[in-house]
């Protein structure tokens, strides 16, 4: 997208979900050329460390959900803007990829509506980095045919309709945001006749030093899971392919988390 002249650039890249190793090359060269690199929380550190050059102005998003400290959407969009503005070239960097439940919308449009120019450079979300690193195939043959990315923070009202959806389909259904209010969201898939035996994991901080995995079966989660309080960012994962993890776990095996309930 081509912009004014006197602008400078942004660039809306993904961090990857936590392991730096997981950046692409290109997100390497973009973090040596910022002037402004706008960064949430979520995104390791040392990515910014490593690569982004010395004299570049670092300014810290937050962005942690129901954190009052963190910087509204509205004053992340207005720096990026204003920085461009001023010839700066800007990089907003993202926990995990820029297109999964992030709010990159906002700032396009403001991108947009001010004629400046910009790149989106892709990262390794969530869902797939959990996924890898504790060896659970998201749409494994025989296991299933697709999967669901799902939302799930107490702002996110689920219809009927959607709740006996996820209920009745065999899809490997992915949660984002829904740690801090699991019961709930196991509940209500078991409220709508969901198969008590489906098999539920939690991955707390996937692919970092931190990872730990605790899975159990619908049924089982107040009993295994009572007491318990993850550690942000977790994803769950709900569905047979959870089956799996005992099987091909390879990652950080020996500091992984309990295993409640043997799944067959």
């Amino acid at each position: 997208m081509e912009g004014k002249k006197n602008t400078g650039k942004v660039i809306l890249a993904g961090a990857g979900p936590g392991d730096p190793e997981l950046i692409t090359l290109k997100l390497q060269k973009r973090l040596a050329a910022a002037d402004v690199i706008i960064t949430d929380r979520l995104v390791n550190p040392s990515i910014i460390s490593q690569h982004a050059a010395k004299d570049a102005e670092i300014i810290f998003a937050g962005k942690q959900g129901y954190n009052d400290a963190s910087l509204s959407q509205e004053e992340i969009t207005a720096t990026i803007v204003r920085n461009a503005l001023s010839g700066k070239k800007v990089l907003r960097l993202k926990g995990g990829d820029v297109a999964f439940f992030s709010n990159v919308l906002d700032e396009l449009k403001a991108l947009q509506e001010h004629s400046i120019s910009f790149e989106i450079i892709p990262g390794v979300t969530a869902a797939s980095g959990a996924s890898a690193y504790t060896g659970i195939p998201l749409t494994a043959r025989g296991y299933a045919q697709a999967v669901q990315f799902i939302a799930f923070n107490p702002n996110n009202d689920l219809e009927l309709e959607q709740w006996q959806a996820l209920a009745a389909t065999s899809d490997t259904l992915v949660f984002y945001m829904a740690s801090k209010n699991l019961f709930t969201l196991v509940e209500q898939l078991l409220c709508h006749s969901k198969d008590p035996l489906t098999p539920l994991a939690v991955i707390e901080q996937a692919t970092t030093s931190h990872q730990k995995v605790y899975t159990t079966v619908l049924k089982q989660y107040a009993a295994d899971f009572a007491g318990l309080q993850f550690s942000s960012p977790s994803l769950v994962i709900i569905g047979k392919v959870v089956e799996l993890y005992q099987q091909y776990a390879w990652y950080n095996a020996n500091a992984d988390g309990t295993v409640f309930k043997e799944l067959k």
